[in-house]
């Protein structure tokens, strides 16, 4: 078991005073039998009324109100939590679905499960099943986990990782026509290449643990998830290239990125606004 603290501060500056409207905070971490939060706490400056609920993913979801006008709103979350994903190749397959190609049989789960297998739109599927020939041929006998980990390894050795401030997510074509991307835009190449070949596939917004230096102390992080039969939604990073582990600490899922940021709100003024943030993430 790991044990890790994570320290996020979010300032918005406005150029002059403003009126708030609710603001939409995803901030907790999704808990489960592998994630315990020991202690969360969430300061907001102005004061602010919260109302806590969970979307329609599930997602722990803050909604902050406030009635004073300001020229700053700081966010600040601590957590502490228990990461107990410490085997993440400790899981098992049903029969059925070991080796790709398969299809899911419950009709239950593929019920619940078509909104994550929707497909991108015709052109982007054709590209994507041309561009997934490169590690791995229509036909050629292959496990399905070992297709999920060479598309994950691949997009990790082949693209180069960019870390973009801007807000958004690259389209996969947009991914593939500049061969680079951040972390989200790779969650998202990955996540459309496994709903084209018939794997159920959604994003994750979280934060990944990597050794501190004089410039990174850890990071917000997105990467995806792919739901296997018998061993249930099993993360993939392609940015380290890998399968998710004890340093990955999921925040909120969605089907569409877009729908997750950690933070979104609006503001009613002439002001201009500058942002700035920080994360400390570290063992204890």
């Amino acid at each position: 078991m790991q044990r890790y603290k994570i320290l996020h501060r979010t300032y918005y500056n406005f150029t002059d005073t403003v009126k708030l409207g609710p603001h939409y905070l995803r901030l907790r971490p999704r808990e489960d039998h592998e994630l315990h939060v020991e202690s969360f706490s969430l300061n907001v400056n102005p004061s602010a009324r919260f109302h806590w609920r969970r979307d329609v993913e599930g997602n722990s979801l803050a909604v902050a109100s406030f009635n004073s006008r300001v020229k700053q709103l700081s966010i600040e979350s601590e957590v502490l939590i228990q990461q107990h994903n410490e085997a993440p190749l400790d899981f098992l397959v049903d029969e059925y679905a070991v080796n790709f190609p398969f299809a899911y049989l419950s009709f239950n789960e593929k019920i619940l499960l078509s909104p994550y297998m929707d497909p991108p739109n015709p052109e982007t599927q054709t590209l994507l099943k041309q561009w997934i020939t490169a590690f791995w041929q229509p036909g050629e006998p292959i496990q399905t986990y070992s297709l999920l980990q060479r598309l994950t390894s691949y997009i990790n050795h082949n693209l180069s990782y960019q870390i973009r401030e801007e807000p958004g997510v690259q389209t996969a074509r947009q991914t593939l026509a500049i061969q680079s991307g951040s972390c989200r835009d790779f969650a998202v190449l990955f996540l459309e290449t496994a709903r084209c070949v018939g794997l159920a596939s959604r994003f994750v917004s979280g934060y990944l643990h990597s050794a501190p230096s004089a410039t990174n102390f850890g990071a917000t992080h997105a990467w995806a998830e792919v739901y296997l039969p018998g061993a249930g939604w099993k993360g993939f990073d392609p940015t380290i290239g890998d399968i998710v582990g004890s340093d990955h600490i999921p925040v909120a899922v969605a089907r569409l990125p877009d729908s997750v940021p950690p933070i979104a709100g609006s503001y009613f003024g002439n002001a201009e606004s500058s942002l700035d943030v920080g994360v400390w993430l570290t063992k204890v």
